[in-house]
């Protein structure tokens, strides 16, 4: 499959590093094409293979995977510009909207997720959430303590949803479906309370959340 990622910081290279792992190609979509260059170029020192390229917009034209590895904010952005684009397409969002200015709070209604708010920015797309319950140190390396990433993904689009499934296995991960998009709601509330404990058990941001039984 082609993964189309906009953003080149830190989670785009942990999504793009496991896609390639998949054996998947990459392009990115960046407002700094140098930045982006600069990662594609890592890229391709780091992983053997790898098709990884800097395309611009016309990446979206051959997406089977659209990454949205941006904050909340310029995703949701994103998704409202190029909602024509991504119309038909799976859309993926990993973002957690907390409200960074106090560490306190999520951004978003209790009724509502980012995902959703997403999803009605750019209502034809098929709107997948996932990588949100990852950290990108751990999903460059796909695994923690030893074992393999869970990847939670909630969508209401199944073949959508089957494509990222897809994506995770391949890369090496456990994929878990978590139902509808709705549960996305959970998702971001479970991941900003395992973000606010980073400091009390000191993890440094390497800890994951895993489901085991």
């Amino acid at each position: 499959m082609q993964v189309t990622i906009f953003g080149a910081g830190n989670m785009a290279r942990a999504v793009a590093t496991r896609a390639l792992f998949g054996r998947h190609t990459v392009r990115f979509i960046d407002r700094d094409p140098d930045r982006a260059d600069k990662l594609a170029t890592d890229l391709r020192g780091s992983v053997p293979h790898a098709d990884v390229q800097v395309a611009g917009l016309s990446g979206l034209d051959t997406a089977d995977i659209v990454v949205l590895a941006v904050p909340f904010d310029a995703a949701e952005r994103i998704a409202a510009e190029h909602a024509d684009a991504l119309a038909g397409r799976a859309v993926v969002d990993i973002s957690n909207p907390v409200d960074f200015t106090t560490f306190d709070a999520l951004v978003v209604p209790p009724d509502s997720s980012a995902a959703e708010q997403i999803a009605a920015a750019a209502p034809r797309a098929h709107v997948v959430k996932a990588f949100n319950t990852t950290f990108a140190g751990n999903l460059t390396e796909g695994h923690a303590g030893g074992m393999p990433l869970d990847v939670f993904i909630a969508g209401d689009d199944p073949a959508a949803k089957e494509a990222v499934i897809e994506l995770a296995e391949s890369a090496g991960l456990r994929a878990i479906d978590a139902g509808p998009l709705r549960r996305a709601r959970e998702l971001e509330g479970f991941q900003f309370l395992h973000m606010t404990l980073q400091s009390q058990l000191g993890t440094n941001w390497n800890s994951a959340i895993k489901i085991v039984g």
